[in-house]
């Protein structure tokens, strides 16, 4: 299990994160939605073990993150930041390639996993391209690539194959995708979630959240103002909670929730 217990985090002097608490389990798909500044990408900095928090704590099977050593944390979870500065011109497959090192795969097999990874995210045709030559959208699912690919490695390496007790945390990873790209990362997500490993997604897109997740984690200024089920949770109070809009909510069989922006009242901000 990957969790966070009680944890709290300021930075520059302001609160961004104030006792949150969050377990995810192997096969779980969560997704954590919030308004700007709402305290989402801190939370995965804490629960990926990049950021340690002023009080509480994030834990990976009972230990805390801190306590496990770099190269053993990259062979349990991969993690997908919004935006990635390379230092130097590497090529896609040289990218995804770095990923499925790091999850203990060397020589042809790591060019294997690499391949793989890239094809699933349809960046197969792009292995040769430099990284800073492709669009926002197509580097990041080079990025996504990667950490398919430590996660597959890692699996391989460490657990013959099992996906228990492996976790993928992704933040914003639609931002800079098109319609189709956005559906195709989301049902990949799925689909690794489906294998048992734990997905944790930050999402602006409420649709999408409702779309890909079994479980929806909202926050407001840096608390939990919800935490549960996607049916259950997201309805016209949330939305007005979360994003201070009024928009009602509606419903597509079997009973997902979904709410369209053309619904607002005319001069809502």
């Amino acid at each position: 299990m990957l969790e966070l217990a009680d944890i709290s985090v300021s930075l520059g002097g302001r609160t961004i994160l104030d006792g949150v608490s969050l377990a995810v389990t192997p096969g779980e798909c969560v997704a954590v939605i919030g308004a700007n500044g709402a305290g989402k990408s801190t939370l995965l900095k804490v629960l990926s073990g990049q950021m340690r928090p002023d009080r509480g704590a994030a834990r990976l099977d009972g230990c805390a993150m801190g306590d496990i050593g770099a190269a053993a944390l990259s062979r349990r979870r991969a993690v997908v930041a919004q935006s990635v500065a390379l230092a130097f011109p590497f090529t896609a497959a040289e990218i995804v390639g770095f990923g499925a090192e790091a999850g203990g795969a060397l020589g042809r097999r790591r060019e294997a996993i690499a391949a793989a990874a890239l094809a699933q995210v349809d960046m197969a045709g792009h292995a040769a391209r430099l990284v800073p030559s492709l669009s926002g959208g197509e580097a990041q699912r080079v990025h996504l690539a990667r950490a398919i690919a430590q996660l597959e490695a890692a699996m391989e390496t460490l657990a013959g194959g099992s996906a228990d007790g492996h976790y993928l945390l992704l933040d914003e990873p639609t931002a800079s995708l098109d319609l189709r790209h956005q559906v195709e990362t989301l049902s990949l997500a799925r689909r690794l979630a489906g294998r048992g490993i734990g997905v944790v997604v930050v999402l602006h897109d409420l649709n999408l959240a409702a779309l890909a997740s079994d479980r929806i984690v909202a926050l407001k200024d840096g608390r939990v103002l919800t935490n549960g089920p996607v049916g259950t949770v997201v309805d016209d109070a949330l939305v007005s909670a979360v994003y201070g809009i009024a928009l009602p909510v509606g419903r597509t069989p079997p009973d997902l929730p979904f709410v369209l922006p053309q619904t607002a009242p005319v001069g809502a901000a």
